[in-house]
């Protein structure tokens, strides 16, 4: 994955004047990448802190794990259930519906049987579009016309689910603005059809953020999470954003873990996040 971050040069350049200059340079390039006003403030607050203690070559580092402190590092448990269910959600354009075709398609390479849901009813061609990708992942769509209940294509993949003894059931569902009540509501009645449909499974609420939109997206997150919780995220466009901050923003601000990354178009291109690795990306000085 190449991405297009070079904070770490940056940051190299700055090190080495006075500590409030630095100080000011680092708050100003975090900002501008992404991390928002009130992470940055607390970043450049424990920077304040521990610089003193630290060689000039080394404050990089301190950077780093100052930020990995506070993002949450946990990924989601082993599923103790025979099935789980991914329900997939966010706004409109986030590439939520090409994020559900790599996601099966990950999941199918892991051996397991996956069966998509297209509970998108609104959007025109939304169905389409999802056809065209669970055919890259090979993987079996339930379905009905558009405009059709979404709850009703939910109620119909439980059954199948069930009766075709799936390991992973996901779940499309309408891009929806966070402050249109009638949309978010549906995603609550989604959620009570499948704790009567599959009580026993293991339930796994997944928000889609577009990278690009920097701090737009931690505003959706927070939203999200309110009204109907958020168990993790999945950062799409990444190999699209020249900033990248968003990620750390969204993490630790939220206490919400980024559990994959969609680094291209291709049906392949949907990776487990790794906080350490995405640092040292982040940061490289190369």
């Amino acid at each position: 994955m190449k991405l297009k971050f070079r904070l770490g040069q940056k940051l190299n350049s700055i090190f080495g004047g006075k500590k409030e200059e630095v100080l000011s340079e680092i708050e100003e390039l975090l900002i501008t990448a992404d991390f928002g006003l009130e992470f940055t403030s607390e970043i450049t607050g424990a920077m304040d802190n521990k610089m003193s203690s630290f060689e000039k070559d080394d404050h990089i580092r301190l950077l780093k794990d100052i930020i990995r402190e506070r993002m949450t590092l946990a990924s989601l448990p082993e599923p103790p259930t025979e099935l789980n269910a991914h329900l997939i959600f966010g706004v409109n354009g986030t590439g939520k519906t090409t994020t559900v075709g790599k996601l099966a398609y990950k999941l199918k390479k892991e051996g397991k049987n996956v069966l998509i849901a297209a509970a998108d009813t609104y959007r025109d061609a939304a169905i389409e579009q999802l056809l065209v990708w669970s055919k890259r992942a090979a993987v079996p769509v339930i379905r009905q016309f558009q405009g059709s209940d979404a709850g009703a294509v939910v109620y119909d993949a439980c059954d199948a689910a069930l009766g075709r003894r799936v390991d992973d059931l996901v779940i499309d569902t309408a891009g929806r603005l966070h402050n249109k009540e009638m949309l978010m509501e549906e995603l609550v009645k989604i959620g009570r059809i499948l704790d009567k449909k599959l009580p026993d499974a293991q339930r796994f609420k997944l928000l889609v953020i577009d990278a690009t939109t920097g701090q737009n997206g931690l505003s959706q997150a927070s939203l999200f999470n309110e009204y109907v919780g958020v168990d993790g995220i999945i950062l799409t466009k990444l190999d699209s954003s020249a900033k990248g901050g968003i990620a750390c923003a969204v993490s630790g601000k939220l206490q919400i873990p980024i559990l994959y990354a969609g680094t291209g178009e291709k049906v392949v291109d949907l990776i487990n996040f790794d906080v350490d690795k995405y640092l040292d990306m982040l940061f490289s000085q190369d």
